[in-house]
């Protein structure tokens, strides 16, 4: 592997850190002027979007994930996650149940309103990204994802 010096310079390395912040940054600002009318906070979607997939991905799976799985889903700690779920659920869009298997272990499930609310929200998010990845050339989004992969790769590597 190339060290900084032998690859990228400092200057271009430090605009590369910038532009990945401040693209994240742009990007949760914009989903987060969508969410607002549905009273969800970027945090609050990304809990519904998660448990969603996860639930579709394990349809077949009688059993929701725990809190911890879906920490897990969406790398942030067990701890950090409660104060998600509390509002969730005291917006009864998801529900914690006790698992069956350990008294101990919560499990997420969205209700009926987190599903519907997951659908729409979903549609606009997705129309967003589309709009957004329309104004840019399709072959360099395609590198630029495949650089963002191999970044993710290396820095969970490290």
């Amino acid at each position: 592997m190339l060290t900084l010096e032998e690859g990228l310079n400092e200057h271009l390395s430090e605009r590369f850190t910038q532009a990945l912040q401040a693209g994240g940054r742009a990007w949760q600002k914009a989903l987060e002027r969508q969410l607002k009318p549905c009273g969800l906070t970027a945090a609050g979607w990304s809990a519904i979007a998660a448990l969603a997939d996860m639930q579709r991905a394990g349809a077949k799976d009688p059993h929701p994930p725990s809190q911890t799985a879906l920490a897990q889903q969406l790398g942030v700690d067990g701890a950090t996650l409660v104060a998600t779920i509390d509002r969730l659920t005291a917006a009864r869009l998801i529900e914690r149940i006790p698992s069956q298997r350990d008294r101990r272990v919560k499990l997420v499930v969205l209700t009926q309103e987190g599903r519907e609310l997951e659908e729409k929200v979903r549609v606009q998010a997705d129309a967003l990204r589309r709009e957004a990845l329309a104004r840019l050339d399709p072959g360099e989004v395609a590198l630029a994802v495949g650089v963002l992969e191999q970044l993710q790769q290396v820095l969970e590597s490290a």
